[in-house]
């Protein structure tokens, strides 16, 4: 019964979801906890809680959080006011962090520390929020079927030459409706929609699944063309039982004669009426450190966002590329209008 009841109030408190209150220090003692910091976060991955178990070993402040989906995070704040507990918002896509910009629950950071250990595309211009691991979004081909001949950047996916060859998700995600804003920035909306318009004749099927199902099709050839995150093809590489899928797939990544590949983040950012500002700060820093970049590049097979920090040899096996230093800040200013191509062209 008593079990039940700590349960049920995990699910209702950030007090009772914390990580590390019962974990011991180095010499296995238990941790002096001296403080506390409120995590709203929409990522969702095992790598995190060791990380913030590791953080609390190493600072005892206690790690509390809720996970939701990020724009239900962002309501939530936004309704809760001064009132709210949240110290730092985590999600996923730059787009979804402009969005709690758009809703003024973001406060600017200024530290050394990041700004030392970030590249300026991934910090927000004025601080309000800060990329802690990237990834590529990449073209990728059904090796079977053959590289597709002058397929070399996310512009050549209109060509007709690639007719009835491609399948994609759907529009209304995240990843392509920043995808879209990235070559609205480089390109301007008229060739932004002519794009959209021939990557739309080209479907082979109405755009469905996610990024998983459209590496599955890809190679059982289902269809020869699609366009995925790394982070998903590396997971592959890990998993004993479907490894064999990447034998059918070929990586191109985008755009490297130009702009660079299109890549986004997981990021963070302070949230304006953090009851625990300082130690939210300080897991922000943190977050950068060596150690917790390890966490994201070795755990979730995503690129570490800190300058000189290595991935890890499973998404390093997908190839060296140049990445687009676009900053991130841009595609939530075209999200808007990339969601109004992408209608007027008929990708659903």
């Amino acid at each position: 019964m008593k079990k039940t009841l700590i349960a049920g109030l995990c699910a209702l408190t950030l007090a009772a979801c914390s990580q590390g209150a019962e974990e011991g220090g180095e010499n296995g003692e238990a941790a002096e906890i001296v403080g506390e910091v409120n995590l709203y976060s929409s990522r969702h991955y095992d790598t995190d809680l060791a990380l913030y178990e590791d953080f609390t070993r190493e600072t005892g402040i206690e790690v509390n959080r809720i996970e939701a989906e990020a724009d239900a995070l962002i309501e939530r704040i936004a309704s809760e006011g001064e009132f709210s507990q949240a110290d730092l918002l985590i999600t996923v896509d730059a787009g979804r962090l402009w969005r709690a910009e758009e809703a003024g629950i973001l406060a600017p950071v200024e530290s050394e520390i990041l700004n030392e250990r970030l590249p300026e595309y991934l910090r927000h211009p004025d601080g309000l929020w800060f990329g802690l691991s990237t990834r590529a979004r990449v073209i990728i081909y059904n090796k079977e079927a053959g590289a597709p001949e002058g397929l070399a950047t996310y512009q050549d996916l209109a060509d007709p030459a690639y007719r009835g060859e491609i399948c994609m998700r759907s529009s209304s995600n995240i990843y392509n409706i920043s995808l879209l804003s990235s070559i609205i920035a480089h390109d301007g909306p008229d060739r932004a929609e002519d794009w959209a318009s021939g990557v739309v004749a080209n479907f082979k099927r109405p755009p469905q699944g996610n990024d998983t199902a459209n590496i599955e099709a890809v190679a059982n050839g289902e269809c020869d063309i699609s366009v995925v995150n790394t982070y998903y093809l590396a997971r592959y590489a890990g998993d004993e039982e479907k490894a064999g899928l990447l034998d059918q797939i070929g990586v191109i990544f985008p755009n490297q004669a130009g702009t660079g590949a299109h890549i986004n983040i997981s990021g963070a950012g302070l949230v304006k009426t953090a009851p625990n500002r300082d130690n939210a700060i300080r897991f922000l820093e943190y977050l950068t450190s060596t150690s917790a970049q390890r966490y994201f590049a070795d755990g979730n097979n995503e690129y570490p966002a800190a300058q000189r920090t290595d991935a890890s040899s499973t998404v390093e096996q997908l190839g060296e590329f140049v990445p687009d230093t676009l900053n991130l800040s841009e595609l939530g200013k075209n999200q808007t209008q990339a969601v109004q191509i992408f209608d007027r062209a008929g990708w659903n």
